[in-house]
């Protein structure tokens, strides 16, 4: 049931916070959010969003120009950050192009890129522009054949698109291949980017919040939906390893098409397999990122499912207040955060938390903390039931 630890040694994030992960870092420091009022010109109802500034004016060009749309601009820019492309160069002269795989979630990828080609459709045929290329920037897997032909990858390509939970499940889905032998080492992420199907569906099923998203409050009234694109180098560990995968949880709460389990049965579920894949009993968690999505609902169940594996003493706290909810992208956007937490030995408080509500009973951080940690759970529950908990440790 266990895992052999794989380290994490490069990563990237790009979020609303802005470019790079010691952008997040100070954000969570200053408790400074990236979240606006949205600002988006198709969007008709109140909401705030976390947006990426300049994707717009950042266009693919060359030879990548087939794949130009929101979703690769902002993968893009998150390859080229934190020197993530050059340590992947590194690796691939270690390891050869054909043995690092690549696992990347994704819930709309370049959907954007279809709404605009059929508000440009033909008047009279109906015709969607001929310039429109749907494989290359709405398909699925466009965001990891964008990533591999960038990175100059050839090896194991997989696209998850399991909403919410799609870029954490990319972790449990690297480990297996590198276990099975299917690759050596193995880039990990998720991109998802602001367009009009999430914000009118969610908008549609009244899970919208049109102010400040706020967790665990006694007040919270929906989420606020942002985009963000983070990526992760597993490799096998050594001595110079310094943040680790540590274990894995994946459940389906089979329970109904958009509502959590109100007992929060599957998430601790999720969560009870990647403690036992890590080795670890539960008091050696000392912090864990909440999925926290503000909605009454899941909050509830979450809480639920956290007091059941760990009690109400363990530190918790949802980061979307900062940078909203980025669906496809929370999985990784969060994972990185939790290494932040373990690198730098702080405990961000749970954004816009004014009154906690009575009924929910684990410790929400409603300020944060300098504290040293050892291992940190990193919590990403699906749209449908789809769960995955992330164990991350540092050396000891």
């Amino acid at each position: 049931m266990s895992i052999s630890p794989l380290m994490i040694s490069a990563s990237s994030l790009v979020n609303a916070l802005g470019v790079g992960k010691e952008a997040t870092l100070q954000a969570l420091q200053t408790e400074k959010s990236g979240l606006r009022r949205c600002d988006l010109a198709e969007v008709d109802f109140p909401t705030w969003i976390g947006r990426v500034a300049g994707l717009e004016s950042q266009p693919l060009q060359g030879k990548w120009q087939p794949f130009d749309c929101r979703n690769n601009r902002l993968t893009k820019l998150a390859l080229q950050t934190d020197g993530f492309d050059d340590a992947v160069d590194k690796a691939r002269q270690r390891y050869g192009s054909q043995r690092i795989g690549v696992f990347l979630g994704t819930s709309t990828s370049g959907i954007a890129q279809t709404e605009q080609a059929y508000r440009q459709r033909d008047a009279v045929s109906g015709s969607l522009p001929e310039e429109f290329d749907l494989l290359h920037t709405h398909n699925i897997y466009s965001l990891v054949e964008f990533t591999q032909r960038y990175l100059g990858l050839e090896g194991v390509g997989l696209s998850i698109s399991t909403a919410c939970s799609s870029s954490a499940k990319v972790f449990a889905a690297a480990a297996r291949h590198i276990q099975a032998g299917w690759c050596d080492a193995a880039v990990v992420g998720g991109v998802d980017s602001l367009c009009m199907t999430t914000l009118y569906g969610f908008n549609s099923l009244e899970l919208v919040s049109a102010e400040p998203c706020r967790p665990w409050d006694a007040k919270r009234d929906g989420i606020n939906i942002g985009e963000a694109a983070g990526f992760a180098l597993l490799e096998p560990a050594d001595d110079t390893a310094e943040v680790l995968l540590e274990g894995y949880g994946e459940s389906s709460d089979a329970y109904h098409m958009s509502t959590p389990h109100p007992e929060g049965e599957g998430a601790a579920l999720a969560m009870r397999q990647a403690l036992k894949r890590a080795g670890l009993e539960r008091s050696e968690i000392g912090y864990i990122n909440l999925h926290g999505t503000a909605t009454p609902s899941n909050d509830a169940a979450e809480d639920k499912a956290v007091e059941k594996v760990f009690g109400c003493t363990t530190p918790c706290s949802s980061t979307k207040g900062w940078t909203g909810h980025t669906l496809g992208a929370a999985g990784i956007s969060e994972a990185i955060i939790a290494m932040l937490v373990l690198q730098h030995g702080f405990l961000p408080a749970n954004l816009n938390l004014q009154q906690k509500d009575p009924a929910l009973a684990i410790n929400v951080l409603q300020k944060s903390e300098s504290r040293e940690v050892r291992h940190v759970v990193s919590n990403s529950f699906g749209f449908g039931g789809s769960n995955c908990s992330l164990v991350f440790g540092k050396r000891k």
